[in-house]
């Protein structure tokens, strides 16, 4: 027998890991048995908890709601400054759960349903896939967080089942996907496209010091952005040293400019980690529409400002 024929391509992301049996690839959750592409984590939770819709982030979906949300351990990039890295740089036995179990979790509590979340969940694919169904037929929202790497064909499948997603976009080079991410920018920004205008989505990128926070790749993010066909809610969120990054925190003054930046191009920009920049703005009078606190209000009627009538973009707003 050849060396290829005792070894199989996974499907379910570009890296395309090409695995031996009992091999796991880049995500440690996939391996070849039995002359199959498997899920060593199906079934199995890592974490989840009852959480406020805005701590996805997600601004302009359902504010003040609350979702269920869950997590598997593994994640196909390999982040030096990983801020989750306990359950995404590591795979252990988890609770094991159904899909039917997690369909009727995800409608408990007043929770609007079920966000796939904390590690990578495109590699909890198949669970996913066979959850959401479920969830729909409940009456609840199916929301994603996620890197955005994932095999195209495999996302259109994906996408019918889908409410909202927030999608991390870490830089806009992909020099610093390849060197610090073992990622590649144009699979991120391919799967932005193809759920933009299908699926409420908003972006999150962590700024990092020194690696991601020149103001020219702000401003052609921005653009990038506001070239889209629809509109979108960009979250600039301060890091903080985790994993293996001593690199100091982000400066909250130098998040703030960049904000500003951002801000030129898109009339939805958010600081994340920084208490007190998060509320909502009209773009057309100013009133703030959404303030975020302790809890949320809003000053929108049938999703309209108060004060001057203008379409206030997102889902669920009063």
């Amino acid at each position: 027998m050849s060396v290829m024929s005792e070894t199989m391509e996974c499907p379910v992301c570009p890296h395309h890991c090409r695995l031996k049996p009992g091999q796991v690839g880049i995500c440690r959750t996939r391996t070849l048995q039995d002359g199959k592409i498997v899920s060593l984590t199906y079934g199995e939770v890592a974490a989840w908890h009852l959480d406020p819709i805005e701590k996805k982030p997600l601004y302009h979906f359902y504010p003040g709601s609350w979702i269920f949300s869950v997590g598997a351990y593994g994640c196909n990039l390999k982040c030096f400054f990983c801020q989750n890295h306990e359950i995404s740089q590591t795979v252990a036995k988890g609770y094991e759960v159904t899909p039917e179990q997690l369909a009727e979790l995800s409608v408990r509590n007043n929770s609007i349903g079920i966000c796939f979340t904390y590690s990578e969940p495109l590699m909890w694919y198949e669970m996913i896939l066979d959850t959401a169904p479920l969830v729909k037929k409940r009456g609840g929202k199916v929301v994603l967080v996620s890197n955005g790497i994932i095999a195209q064909d495999y996302l259109e499948k994906l996408i019918p089942f889908l409410d909202a997603a927030n999608i991390d976009i870490k830089a806009f080079s992909d020099d610093f996907y390849k060197r610090h991410t073992k990622g590649r920018l144009k699979w991120v920004l391919d799967t932005v496209e193809k759920l933009v205008g299908r699926v409420h989505t908003e972006v999150t990128t962590l700024v990092i010091p020194t690696l991601n926070d020149d103001p020219e790749q702000i401003k052609e993010l921005a653009e990038w952005l506001a070239a889209l066909p629809a509109p979108i809610a960009w979250h600039l969120s301060r890091y903080f040293p985790r994993y293996k990054s001593a690199i100091p925190a982000t400066d909250p003054t130098k998040l703030q400019s960049l904000a500003e930046i951002a801000q030129s191009y898109l009339p939805y920009v958010y600081l994340g980690n920084v208490a007190g920049k998060n509320n909502t703005y009209c773009p057309q009078c100013g009133l703030e529409v959404i303030s975020r606190g302790w809890k949320v209000g809003m000053q929108t009627k049938e999703g309209k400002c108060l004060r001057c009538g203008r379409q206030i973009w997102g889902i669920g707003l009063n």
